[in-house]
């Protein structure tokens, strides 16, 4: 069905009505700013940003006792236009000794997520003269925190789809859920590490996205385009065990669109995917966090260490960037570096 299915037509309407419910919340003056980055942006990036100037405000809300009880959307431009760079500084020190709605301490890469955004609204309203002063301007920047990419080897991917084809749980109530499931989750985490789809591209798949003939599949990318993916026989026979066997069951109506299904007979969620995986590494890899995503990096590794091919990796993962992709597998280089250093090229 692709981009024009009911669940993505009902998924995009459910982020107009969330940025249209934070957008209220905000001064006029940042809702233009917004709805003008909306225009050349996806709509998750205009959420990000309006949570985030949301945030920017409720800080002068904090700090400054003329606006204790005022409502963020009442909040006057003249506020922004009397602000300096050293108190843009003090709101990164806020945002960097804060937890918010988010429970975790913000770092390089989140505190300079929340200030693109800052700075972006800024430059948007000197541009337009709604402000004369563009208070970012001399403010630091942050230096972002490259994290460890964790992914998994080949013994761990091999160990990790052996607990699940032998419902290898914790307990006897887990394993026998594992064996009620074991066709469905089987499917899911084998279309995951074969092809390297995001989770949100996973739960969209509908039935009639899946060509046995031709081996494909039809996902819709980040950002709404659609595309074919090829699979191989690993996928090949995962789905078609699943779709002949447990799919049936969990059909409310032979006319479900839905490929994977929850117990419940809906289509599954993002975040039970999510759960799953995390239930299946615990008894796996317990040493690391994994995530549908950490799937998605396993998959790109393995596959560049099999082609030497950024730019092909790229495009199966459906990269706009290639520097997205170097980014992300550029550790892949230190091994090049290990097995460099065992070379005796004067020998």
């Amino acid at each position: 069905m692709g981009k024009d299915s009911a669940y993505y037509e009902e998924l995009e309407e459910k982020k107009i009505l969330k940025y249209r419910s934070i957008s209220k919340l905000l001064p006029d003056y940042a809702v233009k700013y917004l709805d003008d980055k909306k225009r050349s942006c996806q709509i998750n990036t205009a959420i990000n940003y309006a949570l985030d100037l949301k945030y920017f405000f409720e800080f002068l809300q904090e700090v400054n006792p003329l606006l204790k009880d005022m409502p963020l959307k009442s909040i006057p431009i003249d506020i922004l236009d009397n602000l300096s760079f050293d108190d843009i500084n003090e709101y990164q020190d806020y945002l960097e000794l804060n937890t918010g709605d988010n429970k975790h301490k913000n770092v390089g890469k989140s505190i300079e997520r929340h200030m693109s955004a800052l700075r972006g609204m800024y430059k948007y309203l000197c541009i337009h003269r709604y402000l004369t002063n563009d208070a970012t301007a001399g403010a630091s920047s942050r230096k972002k925190v490259n994290k460890a990419i964790i992914r998994m080897d080949s013994n761990e991917v091999h160990r990790f789809m052996n607990v699940i084809e032998n419902s290898a749980m914790s307990s006897k109530h887990q394993a026998d859920i594992c064996t009620k499931l074991q066709q469905r989750d089987t499917a899911i985490l084998t279309l995951l590490l074969h092809t390297g789809i995001r989770v949100s591209e996973c739960v969209g798949l509908d039935i009639d996205d899946i060509d046995f003939e031709a081996d494909t599949l039809r996902i819709v990318r980040k950002g709404g385009n659609e595309s074919i993916l090829y699979f191989d026989e690993d996928v090949h026979f995962a789905l078609l065990d699943y779709i002949e066997g447990d799919r049936k069951r969990y059909m409310e109506t032979a006319e479900e669109k839905a490929l994977f299904l929850s117990s419940r007979k809906k289509r599954m969620a993002v975040r039970s995917i999510q759960e799953m995986v995390q239930k299946y590494a615990k008894i796996a890899v317990p040493n690391k966090k994994l995530s549908p995503h950490k799937m998605r990096s396993t998959y790109g590794t393995a596959l560049y260490k099999e082609t030497g091919d950024i730019r092909l990796v790229a495009d199966v993962l459906g990269h706009k960037d290639i520097n997205t992709t170097a980014k992300h597998y550029a550790a892949i280089e230190e091994e090049h570096r290990r097995q460099a250093a065992k070379i005796r090229p004067y020998d």
